[in-house]
This record gives structure tokens, sequence and C-alpha cells, in this order.
């Protein structure tokens, strides 16, 4: 390619990236799509602004190699240890079930056997770079569901090993092909990987720490950049040369590093080049659909991505209830895994290389993993605007038969209602704690802590947990409009109920006001004027003024919080009042400034008398 014929290229995807990610996400449909649609509009089959896109696909690859070494950082040993149930339970069941369902429905439509194994293994792949790309961006890593969906994709990279090993297997029986070297030679192919991630693991943990500590000496943030691409160069170099994943490769990296004192400036450099090369991927995915075979073959491919989005859906459903998921995690696993994966492109070139399929094969079936891709952001958009909100009030399981264990009743018992609830038993009170968040209980059970499952918005639980009696209630959930709910329902139905509120926010401080709530705090107040303290003494106040300053400061936020609930709404109104309440307490610190100055030097007092 000639240098200006880059430039151009380079100008193009830029553009398309530029112009259609924002776009996209401003209606709602992610970066994935946004990618995607971009894609499909600057290939040869939209405005033909771009060429063939095979080589830029197996550049872009290595935006997926970056996104698994990425996560690798953050799992240390001890926790990918504990996942192990996840990976082996969950992602083994997934591939198995996945490619028995899949193979059965291919042999209905192709006589060979070995070639509908080759499908089924092939499209039981799902997209890593989607997937968790869509994790991150919706905040669903921590999850159970999406736990259990990075396990599933875990073992499905590690199955990509034996998938690449048995694909010439396959055409042997149907393809005139060459037997085997000898036991000799497949003993050496067993061993030369299983070397090459042990030596791997060893320079993870002998060599590359040294080399970082002197290259960070250097004090060059860009030759500490491109130390950490050369390792993740190096390390998909490897991987490719004994025939692995590159990503799985990089994955095991990153884990093996992820307790190396250099792990967050590793992440740091490398997070922009992979957030560019996943966009180009996703770019490149797009651009490469043939929309001349996608026209002549449409009933075909059409059903055939129809039926494996189906028939992965319902064993995705299989899975999570095998596993014991709840019905949000499960609804997950099911609408985000359900499309094809990007192994899918380098399976099917290396399956017409082993003569398992033929080319026109081959390119129907690249053509069905890349709509199915296409699909899946889709999909995912069906969850979160149909799905999670019905999955979310309707609870995964019946609640709790409540008895109460005290006169004080909790609502939420997250970090916050934690906290509270610590303080209130240490002073000698009992409480009914009560959770809406199955995971969250399950969790702080294995604690001895005891937590009734039950959402406290209903009537007929809070008057199972005693409210008619109780002495108080305190609102610690972290949903502003189930707070809202709750102190609702509870100022109907149980007038005379003290309660305190967590606030999420001011603008939940205002609702509470507007309710006849009096005793509520804002969750980040206190600790926020703290640290404000804190910044004072650093700036050279001393001690007692900082605490006076900070004290001046909550007590008039305090009082100008329910003037400004009631123009909350009013936006004109309300921008003025903030105005005067800030030009207020400046003058209030200034002048409380003024007067600790003179007392501290009585000559300052007199001169100004």
């Amino acid at each position: 390619m000639e240098h200006s014929d880059f430039l151009s290229t380079a100008f193009i995807y830029l553009l398309a990236a530029v112009v259609s990610v924002p776009i996209a996400k401003r209606l709602g449909l992610g970066s994935v799509l946004g990618y995607l649609i971009a894609g499909v509009l600057i290939g040869p089959f939209g405005i033909g602004a771009v060429g063939d896109q095979t080589g830029v696909l197996h550049f872009a690859e290595f935006g997926v190699v970056m996104l698994l070494f990425l996560i690798g950082l953050e799992l240390k040993p001890s926790l990918l240890w504990r996942m192990r149930n996840l990976v082996l339970g969950a992602g083994a069941t997934q591939v198995i079930a996945t490619t028995a369902v899949l193979t059965s429905i291919a042999y209905f439509l192709i006589p060979s056997f070995n070639q509908a194994l080759a499908l089924g293994l092939i499209f039981a792949l799902s997209s890593t770079a989607i997937v968790l790309q869509s994790f991150g961006e919706k905040g669903l890593m921590k999850t159970t569901g999406g736990q259990t969906g990075f396990g599933i994709l875990l073992f499905q990279d590690l199955a990509v090993i034996p998938i690449i090993s048995l694909l010439p297997l396959l055409a042997s029986a149907s393809v005139d092909a060459p037997p085997d070297a000898g036991d000799s030679s497949t003993l050496l192919r067993v061993l030369v990987p299983l070397v090459a991630v042990v030596a791997l693991i060893a320079a993870g943990r002998f060599i590359v720490k040294p080399v970082f500590r002197f290259i960070a000496q250097s004090r060059l943030r860009e030759v500490f950049t491109a130390a950490a691409l050369l390792m993740v160069v190096a390390i998909a170099l490897l991987m490719n040369l004994v025939g692995l994943s590159p990503a799985l490769g990089a994955f095991v990296a990153g884990v093996v590093l992820a307790e190396n004192e250099y792990r967050h400036e590793i992440e740091s450099d490398l997070e922009p080049f992979k957030g560019l090369l996943l966009g180009l991927f996703f770019l490149g995915v797009g651009a490469s659909i043939n929309f001349d075979l996608l026209r002549q073959e449409f009933m075909l491919i059409f059903a055939a991505v129809v039926l494996l989005i189906i028939a992965k859906f319902a064993v995705l459903i299989a899975v999570g209830i095998v596993s014991k998921l709840d019905r949000r995690a499960i609804m997950v696993i099911a609408f985000f895994l359900a499309q094809g994966g990007e192994f899918g492109f380098v399976l099917f070139e290396y399956a017409r290389q082993s003569s398992v399929f033929d080319a026109r094969t081959v390119s129907l079936g690249t053509l069905i993993v890349a709509l199915s891709m296409m699909a899946a952001p889709l999909l995912m958009i069906i969850h979160d605007k149909l799905i999670e909100p019905m999955v979310s009030r309707q609870p995964s399981k019946e609640a709790d038969a409540i008895e109460p264990d005290g006169p004080i009743i909790v609502a939420g018992f997250g970090r916050f209602g934690q906290v509270v609830s610590r303080l209130l038993m240490a002073a000698g009170h009992n409480l009914t704690i009560l959770d809406h968040d199955s995971e969250q209980i399950e969790l702080v059970r294995r604690f001895g802590n005891k937590v009734f499952f039950g959402d406290a918005s209903r009537i007929d639980l809070l008057t199972a947990a005693g409210a008619e009696e109780a002495q108080l209630l305190v609102v610690a959930v972290d949903n502003v409009e189930k707070s809202l709910e709750i102190v609702k329902g509870v100022k109907r139905h149980f007038p005379n109920l003290k309660m305190v509120v967590r606030a999420r926010n001011r603008q939940h401080a205002y609702e509470l006001i507007r309710l006849g709530v009096t005793v509520f705090e804002r969750e980040t107040f206190q600790s926020s004027i703290s640290l404000g303290i804190e910044a004072l003494k650093q700036l050279g106040l001393d001690e007692k003024s900082a605490k006076r300053a900070g004290a001046q400061f909550a007590e008039h936020d305090n009082q100008a919080l329910t003037e400004l609930a009631e123009l909350w709404g009013d936006e004109k109104a309300y921008g003025t009042a903030v105005r005067k309440s800030l030009q207020t307490l400046r003058l209030v610190l200034e002048s409380d400034q003024d007067y600790i100055a003179e007392q501290s030097d009585p000559a300052l007092a007199e001169t100004k008398t």
C-alpha cells in the first residue's frame, strides 16, 4: 500500500469512528453497533471507501489480544482459581451442549458428519470482543451474569486450541489428506505449546518485573509504553509460533502479571491502543460483509443466522438453569452470548486450508458469523430496554418468611447499610434487615449476617417485619426510585414510623424534602467535607480554622438545601438561587477568616478599630 493510500484509509476509518460511534451511543445503540454500521457504510459493499478488509481484520485482531491481556491484569491467580467452577462448569457445559445441538442441526442439512461437527464447534464460540466490551460499558463485569459470561468466554478461548487440532482430523475421513507424521510428531505438537506456556509464566514472574523496573528508571513514559506494547506483541508472536491462541496467551500473561507492581502503569498505557484496535476490528467486520453473496443466498443465510442465535440462546438458558443462576444472570448470558465469535473467521479459514470445507462454504460461514455479531448489539438493546426492567421488577425468588429480630428495620444491606447497621448493633440494638439483591444476601450470609430476602417497597413485607410497632426504619437502598417508593409507602401506610434515609445525591435529597423526610444523609457529603478540610490544611490553613470552615460550609449547605428544593425544576430560578447561595457562603467564610485572624492577632484587631 502506498503512503498516500495508507493515509487516506486511516483517515476514512477514523472519520467513520468519530462520526458514527457518538451518534450510536446517543441513540442508545452502543459503541459496538456504531462501529459495525460504520464498517458496512464504508466497506466495498457500501459506498466503497475502503476495499478488501482481510488484512485489516488480521491486524485488528490484536485488539482482542490486548483486551484479554488487560482483563488478565485485573484477575489475580487466587481470584481465577475461585472462578474454576464457572470456567470448567458453565463454560464446558455451554461449549459441549452448543456443539451437540448445532452439529445435530447441521447434520440434517449436510450429509457429512465431519463437516457438521466442524460447523458445530466453530459456531459454538461467542464474540469475546463484543461481549466483554459491552460488559465493561454496562457495568456488568462484577455481576453474577458478567462473571459467568466471562467464565464461558474463557473456556471458549481455551477450546480454540483443541478445535484447531481436531479440524485436520475431520478432513481426513472425507478428503484425501496426508496421514499424520507419527506419534513423535503428535507428542511434539503437545509438548511445544506446553513448554511455551510454562516459559511465559516463568518470564512473567522472574523477568518482566526487573525489566520494567529498569525501564521505569529512565523516566520516559513513551519508552515504558513501547515496552508494554513490545511485551504483548512478543506474547502474540510466541503463541502463533506454537499454534496457540494469541488471545489466550495474552490472558495467561495478564494473570501472571496481576500482582506486578507496574500493573496499573501497563494497564493505563495499553488501554487507548486496545480501544482503537477493537474499534478497528469491529469496523473491519462490518466492512467485510459480502452483500453480493447475501443477496444470492438471502433466505439460507437469514435462516442460518436466526437458527444459530435461537439455538445458542436456548442452550445458554439451559446452562444458566443447570448452574442455578438467578433470572437476571440467566438473561444476561443468554442475550449477550448468543452470537458467533471472531475466532470463527480464523477457524473457517483454517478449515478451508485443512480441506474440511470448500471456499463457498467458508464464505457462507464467515458471513453468518459476521451477521450474528451485527445482531448481538440489537439483542443487548432488547435486554436492556425490555428484559432487564421486567426482571428487576420481579424478584428472582420468593421473599423469605420474615420474623422480626428487633424494633429497628434496615432496608438495604449494601456498603452504606452495613456501616449503619454495625453502628446500631454495636450500640446494643437488635435489627431486622431486608435486602432485595439475592447476590448481596448470599455474600453477606457467608460472614454470619442474618438478612432476609425481600423488597422493602412491598407493604406486606414491611408489615411482616414489624413496621406497625417498629421504632425506626433505616432506608439505605442505593436505587433512588426504590428509595422514594419505600418512603411513599411508609408515609401512606405507617405515618407514625420514624425514618432515616440515605440520599444518593442532591436531587434525591430534594425529592425526600418534598416528601416530608426530615432526617436524611447524602452519602458522600460528610466524606467530601472531611476531604475538603484536609485539602485546606494541606494549603496552609491551621486545623482549627479548616474544621471551622468545613463546619460552616456544611451548615450553610444544609440550610440552603430546603430553599433550593422548592425551586428544583425551575431552571432559571434555581440557577439564580444557587449563585446567590455561593456568593453568600463566600462572604461568610471570608468574614469568618477575618474574625479568626483578629482573635489570633490582637494588634490586627486594634488596627481595624
